[in-house]
């Protein structure tokens, strides 16, 4: 049986592969809980700097909840039930890390859809293929976008776009998407790999604890009035002060070569 994900760490990057193709990439508890845990592996290992998730297959890059599995739920054992819940419990999916402290691109090759959304809208960047479809249809099916898509999509998009979209669970093209702001890049499908490796080597040529104090100023701040972000100590911008980087960067530039980033 092929693995429900994929996960591959190569030059400082986690590689995260949805891999149910067949059912589009929808999350059953056994999805959700190995994409949690790998999330669990890029926070915690320092030698980790940025992660990508895509989907498998030529078509979705995550179709959302399996609701097929949803209608079994009901007649599940006791035992079952149990387990599913333990699952959850033991850890958080990226959507409700509300902070998570590394970057992370959604390479989006196909439809992107409920939870798949969620997914790609907890992420910092979204690079999409041309082809690819995003929406948050919950209504349609006598659901809401609970896993955050309620609140994330007026955040990133407007109110009145995203009412527009929540309200009536249609889907939206990856240009049009580009043109709410919701989606950094759009390239033709064979364009994909190219357009999210050269994202990944702008990010890993910059000094990991200055992109983590970056991400954590400006993700942290929007929760605080103009003054108030400016004046707040952030904890991985203390850090930053203090490394072996912050001395690298401006030694670097002086002799003119390539600094050589520790991370520390």
């Amino acid at each position: 049986m092929a693995q429900i994900t994929q996960f591959v760490v190569r030059d400082k990057v986690a590689y995260i592969t949805l891999n149910r193709p067949d059912a589009l990439n929808s999350f059953n508890p056994e999805l959700r809980w190995a994409l949690s845990k790998h999330f669990d592996e890029v926070e915690a290992n320092d030698d980790i700097w940025l992660a990508v998730v895509t989907g498998a297959g030529e078509r979705p890059f995550s179709a959302g909840a399996d609701l097929k599995h949803r209608a079994i739920e009901r007649d599940a054992d006791e035992a079952q039930r149990a387990e599913w819940t333990r699952m959850q419990s033991e850890t958080t999916p990226l959507n409700q890390r509300w902070h998570f402290p590394k970057p992370v691109i959604a390479r989006v090759n196909g439809f992107a859809l409920g939870g798949g959304l969620e997914l790609a809208l907890a992420c910092d960047i979204i690079v999409a293929a041309e082809h690819a479809e995003l929406g948050l249809p919950e209504p349609r099916r006598g659901l809401i976008a609970g896993g955050v898509g309620v609140h994330r999509l007026p955040r990133q998009i407007g109110l009145k776009p995203a009412m527009g979209y929540l309200l009536t669970g249609r889907h939206m093209s990856a240009a049009r998407a580009y043109e709410l702001g919701l989606v950094n890049q759009v390239v033709p499908r064979e364009d994909l790999d190219a357009a999210v490796a050269q994202w990944v080597a702008d990010i890993v040529r910059c000094a990991p604890l200055a992109v983590r104090a970056t991400k954590e100023a400006a993700m942290r701040g929007l929760d605080r009035s103009l003054p108030e972000a400016f004046a707040t100590e952030y904890e991985t911008e203390v850090l930053r002060r203090k490394s072996e980087d912050a001395l690298e960067g401006p030694r670097a530039f002086a002799k003119k070569r390539e600094p050589r980033w520790q991370g520390k």
